[in-house]
């Protein structure tokens, strides 16, 4: 069963992050990763503009917590020892009849490479079956995104579907990648120790 609203004790504390709603006090931080064309490459926002920026920031500083489907839980990736604001990562309540979640993350690209993704979105997983009360969980990317899918595959998920010419997507057609993870499966690699 679903538990709303979503509004887990903040911070969210992993080994190097502090994930939290954002503040309007990010607006140098995402500026850095929000108007980085590599960055936005596969992700549905456009290269912004600094005014653009400051919009999208204070839409965020209103995603802390989710009261109904169709709503994004969107938190901000600071580290914790020089407590820059290096992405955020989402976990939307796509379906309350399927208890279904939907994952996604952005990073600056100075930071890729780390395992901060991977940190962040792992917490969030945690948070979806073990406090949300989510069944599954899903991440949909566009099929060249090919660090996106290494990430999902480290966290346990698996390619379920390949959806092919999908999504016009920034001027063309897309193939989409379909990733899940149930609740059960979440729960046998912890077990296991893979996905702490």
């Amino acid at each position: 069963m679903v538990h709303i609203p979503w509004a887990p004790h903040y911070p969210v504390l992993t080994e190097r992050l502090a994930l939290r709603p954002h503040r309007l006090g990010d607006f140098d931080d995402l500026t850095i990763y929000h108007s980085d064309p590599e960055v936005v490459r596969y992700i549905p926002w456009p290269v912004r503009t600094p005014e653009q920026t400051r919009e999208a920031l204070a839409s965020r500083t209103r995603q802390g917590t989710v009261f109904e489907p169709g709503q994004w839980l969107v938190l901000a990736m600071e580290v914790r020892e020089t407590r820059r604001v290096i992405g955020e990562v989402l976990l939307k309540y796509d379906s309350e009849t399927d208890a279904r979640g939907e994952l996604g993350y952005a990073m600056a690209a100075d930071m890729a490479g780390h395992g901060y993704a991977t940190e962040a979105a792992r917490a969030v997983l945690k948070l979806a079956f073990e406090s949300f009360g989510l069944h599954r969980v899903i991440a949909r990317l566009d099929a060249r995104n090919e660090a996106s899918a290494r990430l999902l595959r480290r966290l346990g998920m698996r390619q379920e579907a390949v959806h092919l010419s999908a999504t016009f997507f920034k001027g063309e057609w897309t193939d989409d990648l379909v990733f899940a993870l149930t609740e059960d499966e979440w729960r046998a690699g912890r077990a296991g120790g893979s996905a702490r």
